[in-house]
């Protein structure tokens, strides 16, 4: 079937469907969280503990999105990984003890990594098609999505409304608009990749009839694509980490540290992610003009700066500053990496966005347990220290996305 460029817009818009949905799904639970640490009365101990479960089902998810995506394709594990993630999401509301919130969490996060993985697939198809960059604002859409989604649920927990009616009212909202979004996406999407390599791996890891008779070319191989993959996992686990912080204790910071009521604590998730947002609309056009290397660099700064002043901040304009730095700056760390991870040498194309999102997870799986750590030995202001941190090792590992 001949492609025509009507065809690739409405792919685009579909593919920016799927990632909007995504971010609004997810965000939509986030700014409900200190209100349920009240209701479960957990500690930042346990807090970090039971939010880490939805890395933790990211993490056990494996090498399942990429058999799922060379098995059935991208646009249709998009789909079925979407309506898993919204009820698991509006389950979550209904949570009663901390043991069912984290088991919503981890299935929540299972679904969610399978999700990434097969729209970012799509999303790279496409945008080879195209023959240009879209990556990037395409995870603008999601984090747009993500700032509709938390504004949305500060403004109804602000309110004094129930969070599982709300809940469950996105949940049904994401599940038309995948479905809206893979009915314009088409046969843009519909290349589904073999997951052999050439490097004798199936489907990240498992060694296959030729690993054990591979030659010394195949090993060297080998060497060469860990080098080149962990550079970029590195980067995605900086970005994520960055995301991590934001979703989970962006509106404990505000209240804890600024004075911010509980109620109105989804300001602060809502600053951070709009920040993201404006800082990956941009991120395409600044990473073609000066280079993906640079533009990651001058975030990794951002990142620092950011932290620094929420760790400092005694008033709300001091700490919102921060979080729109630490936003902005980690816009382009998580797209970058998966789009060179979808061109990686031996790899194919669900195989290498695959293993850079499962390491990626790896973050999320241990940010929050190590903020949480610290923030209970020292303070909440010496757990998101962390920030600091994650922001010089993107400086020092930010040149490795030069092209």
């Amino acid at each position: 079937m001949r492609e025509t460029p009507g065809s690739h817009v409405k792919a685009v818009a579909g593919i920016g469907v799927f990632f909007s949905s995504n971010g609004l799904l997810y965000a939509s639970l986030l700014p409900w969280y200190p209100l349920l640490i009240e209701r479960l009365d957990l500690s930042p101990w346990e807090f970090g503990l039971v939010v880490a479960c939805f890395a933790a089902g990211a993490v056990a998810s494996s090498i399942l999105p990429a058999r799922l995506i060379a098995r059935f394709g991208s646009v249709s594990v998009t789909v079925v990984g979407t309506v898993g993630t919204a009820f698991f999401a509006a389950l979550a509301g209904w949570s009663t003890t901390p043991w069912m919130l984290a088991g919503c969490l981890f299935l929540l996060g299972a679904c969610d990594a399978t999700v990434d993985a097969a729209q970012n697939v799509a999303g790279t198809l496409v945008q080879d098609r195209g023959g240009r960059t879209i990556l990037s604002s395409m995870h603008a859409v999601w984090s747009l999505g993500g700032l509709l989604g938390g504004a949305a649920s500060t403004a109804v927990a602000a309110a004094g409304l129930e969070l599982r009616a709300h809940l469950a009212v996105v949940a049904v909202v994401c599940v038309g608009l995948v479905l809206l979004g893979a009915r314009l996406v088409g046969g843009e999407a519909a290349d589904p990749p073999s997951p052999r390599t050439v490097l004798g791996i199936d489907d990240l890891g498992e060694s296959s009839a030729d690993a054990a008779t591979a030659d010394a070319g195949q090993s060297s191989a080998r060497r060469s694509f860990l080098r080149a993959v962990v550079p970029l996992a590195v980067i995605a686990v900086c970005g994520i980490m960055v995301e991590d912080i934001a979703n989970n204790w962006s509106g404990l910071a505000a209240v804890q540290l600024s004075g911010i009521p509980v109620s109105g604590a989804g300001i602060a998730f809502s600053v951070a992610i709009g920040a993201q947002c404006l800082g990956r609309f941009s991120g395409d056009l600044l990473s073609n003009r000066f280079g993906a290397d640079r533009i990651a660099g001058a975030g990794g700064i951002l990142i620092a700066l950011g932290g620094a002043a929420i760790i400092s901040a005694v008033h709300p304009a001091q700490l919102l500053v921060g979080l729109a730095a630490m936003g902005c700056g980690s816009a382009t760390l998580v797209p970058g990496a998966l789009g060179a991870a979808a061109h990686l040498p031996g790899v194919d194309r669900a195989a290498g966005v695959t293993l850079v999102n499962w390491v990626m997870r790896l973050g999320f799986l241990g940010t929050s347990p190590l903020v949480g750590l610290i923030a209970a030995g020292g303070g909440l202001r010496w757990g998101l220290s962390l920030i600091v941190v994650i922001g010089l090792v993107t400086v020092v590992f930010a040149r490795h996305l030069k092209r």
